[in-house]
């Protein structure tokens, strides 16, 4: 394999890792109502598992409350399970035409807890991280022994180590940000 293929794998690796990290962080709720909140809860639409945006408008009309209109009446109940269901902690409130969500304030434990869930997640994204580097300095090292000079080795590690340095620090900004989302009252 050619050094750059090691690297662009290297990297694709890493921007999948920092990609997966956003997703999950964002799912993680922290006081404040986002659309987003809603992207894991799938409902039963004539027998498929569907995503609630797919069969209700999503809205946010203030910062504590997140608005579901079903397309379809037959929907209220469907979507209602489902977020019940879920692992969200709230109780939908149906007046008949919208679906309303009030998301409570957290506790300063609760807090804690979510930022304590946010580390772990960051933390497990940097050992992704760290081994995409590990896989593409041992293909590296392994290309020696079929006939790549040391000197494109130590070069193309240094590259390696650049790329990982600079997710690295994505991570970190994603973590950093969502902690002060979290723990801003």
């Amino acid at each position: 394999m050619e050094v750059n293929e090691y690297l662009q794998n290297a990297e694709d690796s890493m921007q999948l890792a920092v990609e997966y990290l956003d997703e999950t962080l964002s799912r993680i709720r922290a006081g404040k109502a986002s659309a987003r909140l809603l992207d894991g809860i799938r409902v039963d639409y004539y027998g498929t598992a569907a995503p609630v945006s797919n069969v209700a408008n999503i809205s946010v009309p203030d910062a504590r409350t997140i608005a579901i209109t079903p397309w379809e009446k037959s929907m209220f109940k469907e979507i209602e399970k489902a977020i019940i269901n879920s692992d969200l902690g709230i109780t939908p409130e149906n007046n008949g035409e919208v679906i309303r969500l009030s998301i409570p304030p957290l506790t300063e434990d609760r807090r804690k807890s979510l930022a304590k869930q946010c580390k772990g997640e960051a933390e497990q994204a940097k050992v992704s991280v760290r081994n995409a580097r590990r896989d593409a300095i041992d293909g590296l090292k392994k290309e020696i022994k079929n006939g790549l000079s040391e000197d494109i080795e130590k070069d193309a590690e240094a590259k390696v180590q650049k790329i990982h340095d600079r997710f690295m620090k994505k991570i970190d900004d994603l973590y950093a940000e969502k902690e002060k989302e979290i723990l801003t009252v």
